[in-house]
């Protein structure tokens, strides 16, 4: 048993949800069947992590089409994810070109006898695209296989049972979050030139929510993690590796980091320049819901399965987690038979 920090007690943003959030899910959800990408269980422990609240509690002003792509870029996020999480590096580079190749060429029809990714991510990029202004669709591919070329190295760290330090796992983890290409849907319908967009003021209030949201979700994921034996590519395991400190004290430090990011936002907010009317209120919509898509990965991370079975909703009031014992995955599962933890605390 440890105690989950609570760390977003002060946050400004509250929890909102989509108003389209259960008739998307269930096109969303059928979409992804379709591919029989996943066995029967995995499936079903798959669709009980509810990627689709996910997106309905992180873009709750999108419209109903909107939604719908941010539903389907978040099964691919976990899915790109469970796929890539049991290979080395050299087979996810592999999988990283065909994910690379379908988004440069969404309407060419994939390779026969292609892994099935291929066509799940052309498939969501052909459908996202249709409603995507030119400058979203530029930031996130950039970003999204920025992200993508981190997941390589992550591969590679676990290749070699790496354990970074702060700084060493915090440079990647930023990337391999995969925050700041999910924040692209707040740009669908919006033209955030890169005057704006790579601004150091704007980059800065990016980064310190991408932290915000891969502490909230290392803090969350360290059980299922250190579970599955691959708890090295998380925040706590790199504090505790650095500063000696036990499971507590590294929760600790990591919520006082949490702390630290929150305040630097709120005051870098207060001191973004000004690049006319109609820019600054694209800005200002964009930094309110990245702000709101850290609100949302916390109250995911209990409403949904992934992280604490059926018992998020308790865990969010105890802050008391059951220490799962160790389960290592077992390597030959992969692709179609990779098994999705369904947890049981």
């Amino acid at each position: 048993m440890f105690y989950l920090p609570n760390t977003m007690a002060n946050w400004p943003w509250p929890r909102r949800i989509n108003p389209f959030f259960e008739e998307v899910k269930a096109e969303s959800d059928e979409w992804f069947r379709s591919f029989n990408a996943l066995s029967p269980k995995s499936l079903k422990a798959f669709e009980n992590c509810d990627f689709a609240r996910l997106a309905a509690l992180a873009y709750p002003d999108a419209s109903r089409e909107h939604l719908r792509v941010a539903c389907d870029l978040m099964i691919v996020y976990f899915i790109v994810d469970e796929y890539t999480d049991v290979e080395d590096a050299n087979r996810t580079a592999e999988i990283v070109n065909v994910i690379i190749d379908a988004l440069n060429n969404p309407y060419r029809p994939r390779p026969e006898g292609e892994m099935i990714l291929g066509e799940v991510i052309r498939q969501f990029w052909s459908r996202a695209i249709q409603s995507a202004s030119p400058t979203a669709q530029r930031h996130f591919l950039d970003d999204y296989i920025t992200y993508l070329r981190a997941v390589i190295v992550e591969a590679g760290d676990r290749d070699k049972s790496v354990t970074r330090d702060i700084q060493g796992y915090l440079s990647i983890r930023r990337q391999t979050v995969g925050a700041q290409s999910a924040f692209a849907i707040f740009e669908l319908d919006l033209n955030l030139v890169d005057e704006v967009y790579y601004h150091p003021a704007v980059t800065e209030l990016i980064d310190c929510v991408a932290e915000l949201i891969l502490i909230d979700n290392d803090l969350a994921s360290y059980n299922r993690e250190q579970g599955a034996g691959d708890e090295n590519h998380n925040l706590v395991t790199a504090i505790m590796f650095e500063l000696s400190l036990d499971r507590s004290g590294a929760m600790s430090w990591a919520a006082a980091y949490h702390a630290e990011m929150e305040a630097r936002f709120i005051s870098g907010l207060l001191k973004l320049p000004s690049w006319g009317p109609t820019l600054d209120a694209q800005i200002k919509e964009y930094l309110n819901g990245i702000a709101n898509w850290a609100r949302a990965n916390y109250c995911w991370s209990y409403e949904g399965q992934r992280y604490f079975g059926n018992r998020g909703g308790e865990i969010e009031k105890t802050r008391l987690v059951p220490l799962l014992s160790k389960a290592r995955r077992d390597p030959k599962m992969r692709q179609k038979d990779v098994v999705v933890a369904d947890l049981w605390l």
